[in-house]
């Protein structure tokens, strides 16, 4: 497979090489097409240079002779206006009148006049040339501007072009060197791969060999034995008690290994399934006593919990206490199991402490129902409670007695099948089948319900976060109850196939073998005697009893040295026994003392507000007597009776002897203190009492409050972790993306680089030439007009 794999990307390679250099010489072409194209055109652009030099130098000459012309013209004209004047001076003048008619006659006309005429047609000649050599030089002008522009257009289309394709051939140059060397270092790697696997098929080779070796040795070791073994049954066993059913009855039959060691998986598995289902109700239940704490009426602000609420808090605070036992009963089921002997349900009794547990769990819930009902009703009857938010309640009103009426069919079916392993069962053998699919088909039920709640509950907590009144303690509380709810809908997911996909085996009778026979599940007649049955079981008790290991013993020299060292310390043991009991009792005889002088000094203080109230009325009596006023009665002291001064002076007086003193109570007042002393002694112990109940509360609410905060933690680390690693990935992807684009930009910098230094050192020539062809046509320019100024001269 390796070398044919190798050979295929070879092929793939080589069509890809050949696409890319068919592709090559195409580009490569194009691009010398274009250069010879760009060539041509920089020659024309000569050529048309060279023109234009051509027709400017005409145009200076021209200029030149027309400048010339026009001052020839100007002196011609000066010359004719003075030709003029002169002879409308002879005409106009007297003297030569009179003088030249009369002496000299008539006189001829001058040749002026005609040499003017022949300067006007000249001059109107020169006019004429030299304004059909302008148009003449516009036109060509505009025609060399016209070619000159398309031909730039042309060129900046031509370069632009090539620029493209050089681009385009630098990428693929690029692509193709990239391809290589990946295809190259795919090379080596399989090169390198296919060394090893050579190097593996030689060992295997080997290995094989020396198995072929000792295969045959094997083959035949056996075959002597099989002889060996024949000769000896042939001659020795006379009778063959396997032939026949009857005979056969009597030997002790075998488990299936196979049976068991597969039965003793599923339950394995299915422990994993039920931890999960347990940890996740755990979650949802705590969460859900959080909640209840928090929603309608939040508890941690001092508002009072709902009698209905309260009641739930304190049941849902008990779910572990429901929860755990199940997980454990299950797990020390799978412990007890071993691969010795053969698990069926008639000896799989711990099934029965698992129903048992899980009874009492399904019992739970039902207490708990009427509460979850009423306190979803308490919800609704909030005012900031919405019309489509109590819809939702009430549909997860609905949901719930669906869940407990589906874990109390499974508790039904689940107490049946256990009721198996009991000697006084009251169904039939044939009726388990039926139970186990029950069993399959509520479980199927119970996903479905959970998958409602999760579904009604999700859309109540989407309405109930977008109130005002939501806090975010209620949106993270809310958050844990759906991702409870969640991981319950997953896990019931998972355990209802794996109990439908092996409901087979769950139905059908554990397999047996009897010597032989072949394997035994419905056979026709009886397999094993029941006296065969009571010897293997009275055996695998015996066997079981002297495989118990002893118990580990001392050495008895040890032994004797620990029993010095006991009878040396015994004394000092019992002396710091008495020591102990003594210091506890001193401890006792304390705190009651305590507890005494801390009643005496209440009581010392009760009296001493009673005696204070009494002075203060003796000082009001003294006043009024003095004054001579009549005594008004006065209010009887609280815990005091009322009496006159005649029967306060004859009421005999006590004198009690303490260690604060002496202290005087009148016998009217004893009836009263005991009252009020058992009355504090009782307000006292029911202080004490409500404080430590509330401190104690406090410290479970607490211990909920930290559990469910941990867990709440943990979960949030975990996501912590995950977004940490999904960043860490995006951030080393963002860092290749940008060494990549490094590159690119290196690359292309050093490209522009290297075409702007070229594109410079292209002006600075096109300069030079330009500087150079401009000093030439100064040149000429000043030598045209010098050689003009000679011929003028």
């Amino acid at each position: 497979m390796a070398s044919g794999d190798i050979q295929n990307k070879y092929q793939r390679l080589a069509q890809e090489y050949a696409k890319m250099k068919s592709q090559h010489s195409v580009l490569k072409k194009a691009v010398i097409d274009e250069q010879s194209k760009v060539a041509d055109l920089t020659e024309s652009v000569k050529l048309k240079d060279l023109s234009i030099r051509k027709f400017e130098q005409e145009i200076d000459s021209l200029t030149f002779r027309n400048q010339q012309l026009a001052k020839r013209v100007t002196v011609l004209q000066d010359e004719l206006d003075s030709a003029a004047v002169k002879k409308k001076n002879k005409f106009f003048s007297p003297l030569r009148s009179t003088t030249d008619w009369s002496t000299k006659g008539p006189v001829e006309p001058a040749p002026v006049v005609a040499d003017l005429s022949v300067f006007g047609e000249d001059l109107q000649k020169k006019i004429q040339e030299n304004e059909r050599l302008h148009m003449q030089v516009h036109q060509e002008t505009e025609e060399h501007r016209q070619v000159v522009a398309s031909l730039q257009l042309r060129l900046e289309q031509l370069e632009k072009e090539a620029g493209q394709h050089q681009s385009v051939l630098d990428s693929i140059h690029q692509n193709h060197k990239a391809l290589v060397d990946k295809l190259q270092q795919e090379k080596a790697m399989l090169e390198v791969k296919l060394q090893k696997q050579e190097t593996d098929v030689r060992d295997s080779k080997r290995i094989a060999d020396h198995c072929q070796q000792q295969l045959k040795r094997v083959h035949a070791d056996l075959s002597s034995r099989l002889d060996d073994s024949t000769k000896v049954i042939q001659e020795k066993v006379i009778f063959n008690d396997t032939k026949y059913q009857e005979l056969n009855v009597l030997n002790v039959p075998t488990h299936d290994r196979k049976h068991q060691v597969k039965a003793k998986e599923l339950i394995g598995q299915a422990l994993g399934y039920i931890g999960d289902l347990v940890s996740g109700m755990s979650n949802y239940l705590t969460y859900a006593e959080q909640r209840s704490q928090i929603f309608p009426m939040d508890s941690s602000t001092g508002e009072p919990l709902s009698p209905t609420n309260r009641r739930l808090c304190q049941y849902l605070h008990e779910n572990a206490s429901h929860l755990r036992p199940i997980e454990q009963s299950f797990r020390s089921f799978h412990e007890g199991l071993r691969e010795d002997a053969l698990t069926t349900l008639e000896t799989a009794t711990g099934i029965q402490d698992f129903s048992e547990k899980f009874h009492s769990y399904v019992a739970y819930m039902e207490k708990l129902l009427p509460y979850q009902l009423r306190s979803l009703e308490e919800e609704c009857a909030v005012s900031t409670c919405s019309a489509t938010l109590e819809a939702r309640n009430m549909e997860l009103h609905a949901s719930l007695p669906k869940l407990t009426a589906t874990l109390s069919k499974l508790d039904n079916y689940l107490s049946l099948i256990a009721t198996a392993s009991k000697s006084s069962r009251e169904h039939p053998r044939t009726n388990q089948a039926a139970f186990f699919t029950q069993m399959a088909a509520g479980l199927k039920q119970l996903h479905e319900v959970l998958k409602e709640i999760s579904k009604h509950y999700n859309t109540k907590v989407s309405l109930e976060h977008q109130l005002p009144t939501a806090t975010q303690k209620l949106k993270t509380t809310d958050e844990c109850v759906v991702s409870s709810l969640v991981a319950l809908v997953s896990c019931t997911g998972k355990l209802a196939p794996f109990f439908s996909s092996n409901l087979e085996f769950f139905v059908s009778r554990a397999g047996y073998r009897t010597r032989g026979v072949s394997l035994c599940r419905d056979t026709d007649g009886p397999v094993s005697s029941p006296v065969v049955t009571d010897l293997r079981d009275r055996a695998t008790s015996y066997i079981s009893r002297i495989k118990r290991p002893c118990p580990e013993s001392v050495p008895y020299k040890t032994a004797v040295l620990n029993r010095r060292t006991l009878l040396s310390s015994t004394e000092s043991r019992e002396g710091l026994a008495q020591q102990l009991t003594t210091a506890q009792e001193k401890i006792r005889g304390l705190e009651q003392e305590k507890e005494h002088w801390m009643l005496e000094a209440q009581l010392l203080q009760v009296r001493l507000e009673k005696e204070t109230k009494r002075v203060s009325q003796l000082e009001v009596e003294l006043r009024q007597l003095q004054a001579g006023q009549v005594l008004t009665p006065a209010p009887p002291v609280e815990g005091t009776q009322t009496a006159t001064p005649g029967d306060r002076k004859s009421v005999g007086s006590d004198v009690e002897t303490s260690m604060l003193g002496k202290l005087e109570s009148s016998a009217a007042d004893e009836s009263s203190e005991s009252e009020t002393r058992e009355q504090l002694i009782k307000a006292h112990f029911t202080g004490r009492v409500t404080e430590l109940t509330s401190q104690l509360q406090l410290a479970d609410s607490k211990a909920v409050n930290f559990h469910s905060e941990c867990r709440a933690l943990q979960q949030r680390l975990g996501l912590a972790e995950k977004a940490k690693e999904k960043f860490q990935e995006e951030l080393q992807t963002a860092q290749q993306k940008i060494a990549q684009l490094q590159d690119e930009l290196t690359t292309t910098t050093s490209n522009y680089e290297s075409q702007l230094s070229m594109m410079s050192e292209h002006l600075c020539s096109m300069n030079d030439k330009l500087t150079q062809q401009r000093d030439e046509i100064d040149a000429l320019k000043l030598s045209n007009k010098g050689s003009k100024k000679g011929k003028g001269r």
